[in-house]
């Protein structure tokens, strides 16, 4: 009896310990599938955060250098449209490099800018898409207003050329006054609008040899007019103004023919009653079959 109470007791203990086993052996399934479930999980995630970063995310930096590329398309275009067309020969005349080019063209100045009505004058052109070179002076450009002005009108697309710093008459004074009188506008106007100017014109047309071989040394274009109006007494007047201008006659002060003609080119300047008439001026020349010569593709020395 004793022997087979201790066999029995011995057998229960044996299928207690194989219980526990197998509850063991469960749980330890059950624990590695939840690893393996978590490792998938963690799997697809990290799948899902790659095919995210895999797509450029949308910054200022990339519309940034969306403007930038369009910006540069559009500068390769203007450097593509502005070879040389046109050059100004012996008598201030606009004529064509080549034939086939339009020679019915007039080009238009304004000098002593920007002094009141400058920047007034570029907005009339800037809407009537007629180009123009502003001749500007030092003397107005001393006032952070007057910078501005210029800047603005730079912007518009407008050529700027030199007038000389005090609108001095070259013949008056020395070599060194003649230099200071350019270069210091160069300077000038090049530190407001990042670029140096292409075109000199003397003011009253005087230009001394000293003058002209220091702007062919800077590479600058010498330029007077063919005609221009505004400056007489008779034709401080918009109306009487637009009439000479687009007829190119003035006979107040005997000129009773037409100086107007291909490749004119005319003269205006920053003063009220010319501004008034600008607009009736650009009008008149194209009625009559004018284009406006573009200042950029003027030949300049190289």
């Amino acid at each position: 009896m004793v022997k087979k109470s201790i066999f029995s007791l011995l057998l229960g203990i044996l299928l207690i310990l194989g219980a526990c086993s197998d509850n063991m052996n469960e749980e330890d399934e059950v624990a590695e599938g939840e690893e393996a479930n978590t490792e998938e999980t963690s799997t697809d995630q990290t799948e899902k955060e790659n095919e995210v970063e895999e797509e450029p995310p949308v910054t200022e930096n990339n519309e940034d250098n969306k403007i930038e590329d369009e910006e540069n398309i559009e500068e390769e275009a203007v450097q593509e449209i502005t070879e040389p067309l046109y050059k100004i020969d012996d008598n201030w005349n606009v004529v064509p490099l080549e034939d086939g080019t339009n020679e019915k063209v007039v080009l238009l100045t304004i000098d002593d800018a920007p002094e009141k009505y400058a920047l007034e004058m570029a907005q009339t052109l800037k809407e009537l898409e007629a180009p123009a070179i502003f001749f500007v002076n030092g003397h107005f450009l001393e006032t952070d207003e007057k910078k501005e002005q210029l800047r603005q009108i730079h912007e518009m697309g407008f050529a700027i050329g030199n007038h000389t710093y005090h609108h001095q008459k070259l013949s008056d004074v020395d070599e060194e006054t003649q230099k200071q009188e350019i270069m210091e506008l160069n300077d000038l106007i090049e530190e407001i609008i990042g670029d140096k100017p292409k075109f000199f014109r003397a003011p009253h047309g005087d230009n001394t040899d000293y003058a002209k071989s220091l702007i062919e040394e800077e590479g600058m274009l010498l330029m007077n007019w063919t005609y221009g109006y505004d400056y007489f007494e008779p034709y401080m007047d918009a109306e009487k103004l637009k009439e000479a201008m687009i007829s190119g006659e003035a006979p107040e002060i005997d000129i009773s023919y037409s100086l107007l003609k291909s490749g004119a080119n005319l003269l205006m300047h920053d003063r009220e009653w010319t501004a008034a008439a600008l607009e009736d001026i650009v009008k008149g020349l194209r009625d009559k079959g004018y284009e406006f010569v573009d200042p950029m593709t003027l030949q300049v020395p190289e």
